[in-house]
């Protein structure tokens, strides 16, 4: 959650200067690209949990001590 907080305030800090800047469009291929990052982001997380539910039937943390190993 943070590191999404994080993201979408550089997102806003890349379309302010933008907007103030001599009209290029740097900033908002930047702001999509962060987009596009947290996106894959969030896919990456999904499958390990989704991971840890095949193999372990749970989502539950201490159940899943095994994988220090």
């Amino acid at each position: 959650m943070g590191v999404e907080l994080i993201l979408n305030s550089a997102n806003i800090n890349y379309l302010a200067f933008a907007r103030y800047s001599a009209g290029n469009y740097d900033g908002q291929i930047f702001a999509i690209f962060v987009i596009m990052l947290a996106a894959a982001e969030a896919a990456i997380g999904l499958a390990i949990v989704l991971g840890i539910y095949q193999t372990f039937h749970t989502i539950d943390v201490e159940a899943t001590e095994t994988l220090r190993g």
